[in-house]
């Protein structure tokens, strides 16, 4: 039924717009999980890897079905998290005005800490910029960027009434022509458009790697083309280092207070190419172990005669930089933050369950092998067991080992695949 459903549909998708176009995808998927792809992008290599782990993480699903683990989750009610291009026009559009939305909802952080927030958007911003070194320790990377980004879904939908689920991005698909893909074309079903050119802004430092910067892709500027043309940025910036010079210094030293201006973006093809689909399937497959998976993740250390040399994590930050997403501390102040940070979730799952019962709950350089320099205030402070994620208002505390787990995790709150 479903496979004779998606044939009807198509057409009308096709006639609606080339990048929208749906089919069934073929295979590797379990029966109960519906993939569906657009044509216009074939597998790529990590795609195809993910496919061919499915029937592992249904077998996986069984014995902890079994074993009363699931906090009653299966892959039959298992939420599913599409990549953008996947979508149809209508689901994209449904969920921009989710986002914006949540720009117009009063914040719930408080006023006095945080006078710069100016909606339950900017409450998500002020936490990040406020907790920025704990989020990137090597304890809460990827843990409490998982919650992070549930939070900030459970927020569209509670609150706006979004029916779907969070996006990924496949950095592949759009690695090449950034400017020209259905994420950041500038369409009405497109996240915004680049940034105007601007001659000040040179592009991204990047000290100790050669080259040493990730050079501007000719934008820069306001963003004057699709949905969030007219989005007012209060919050940050916290650095000066990756805005453009028009940029004005925040009112207060830590950046909390408000300082409207335009969304500033550049579309940047030299960012883009560091996250490829070799890149990522490198990351997954030629690492046993959580560190070198981590610190691959975090171009560590750099690799040489590389053009793009910046580590995947870094790479999917500075796709379209600038302000507030060039800052480190307030990107998610740029609505493409969870786009990056739910690709990253996703490379990290198909990694866990490569391995499950030996990766679910791997944290790097819980066992002292440190090979990449850490600040020491933020080194291993508890054992992983006994950390716990709290993201203040945004959410409940969870224990970090929770956050590990997006099929039963979180007492069942988590309970999601990707395809």
């Amino acid at each position: 039924m479903w496979a004779i459903c998606c044939a009807l549909l198509l057409p009308s998708l096709l006639a609606g717009a080339r990048a929208a176009a749906m089919e069934v995808s073929p295979g590797g998927y379990s029966p109960k999980i519906h993939a569906v792809r657009n044509p216009a992008y074939p597998l790529d290599v990590v795609d195809k890897l993910e496919e061919a782990t499915m029937p592992d993480v249904d077998a996986y699903m069984a014995k902890k079905i079994a074993a009363g683990k699931n906090n009653n989750c299966t892959l039959e009610n298992a939420a599913i998290r599409r990549e953008w291009s996947d979508l149809t026009e209508a689901q994209r559009e449904e969920y921009v005005a989710a986002v914006k939305c949540l720009m117009k909802l009063p914040p719930k952080s408080d006023k006095t800490r945080f006078p710069g927030a100016l909606s339950r958007f900017d409450d998500f911003v002020a936490y990040h910029m406020t907790h920025a070194m704990q989020l990137h320790d090597n304890f809460h990377l990827f843990g409490a960027h998982k919650y992070f980004v549930y939070l900030y879904e459970k927020a569209l939908r509670d609150e706006c009434g979004y029916t779907g689920y969070q996006p990924y991005m496949n950095y592949d698909r759009y690695a090449q022509d950034p400017i020209n893909s259905p994420l950041l074309n500038g369409n009405a079903s497109s996240m915004g458009g680049n940034g105007a050119s601007d001659p000040t802004y040179k592009g991204v430092p990047q000290p100790g790697r050669t080259p040493n910067i990730i050079k501007t892709g000719g934008g820069g500027g306001c963003v004057t083309e699709g949905p969030f043309s007219d989005m007012v940025v209060s919050l940050g910036p916290t650095s000066m280092a990756t805005a453009s010079k028009k940029v004005a210094k925040n009112p207060r030293s830590d950046g909390t207070g408000s300082n409207p201006r335009c969304l500033r973006r550049d579309v940047n093809r030299n960012a883009a190419m560091g996250a490829t689909a070799d890149r990522a399937f490198s990351l997954i497959n030629d690492h046993k172990d959580i560190d070198g998976f981590y610190n691959e993740l975090l171009g560590s250390p750099p690799k040489k005669n590389d053009p793009y040399p910046w580590g995947i994590h870094t790479a999917g930050h500075y796709v379209a930089a600038v302000d507030p997403g060039g800052d480190p501390n307030t990107s998610p102040g740029d609505p493409i933050f969870y786009f990056h940070h739910t690709s990253l979730d996703r490379l990290w799952w198909i990694w866990q369950m490569q391995d499950p019962e030996n990766r679910l709950d791997a944290v790097p350089y819980a066992n002292g092998s440190m090979t990449m320099p850490m600040n020491r205030k933020h080194r291993r402070a508890t054992d992983p067991k006994d950390t716990v994620v709290d993201l203040e208002w945004l959410g409940p505390p969870v224990k970090l080992l929770e956050t590990h787990d997006q099929l039963g995790g979180n007492s069942g709150a988590f309970c999601y695949v990707y395809v």
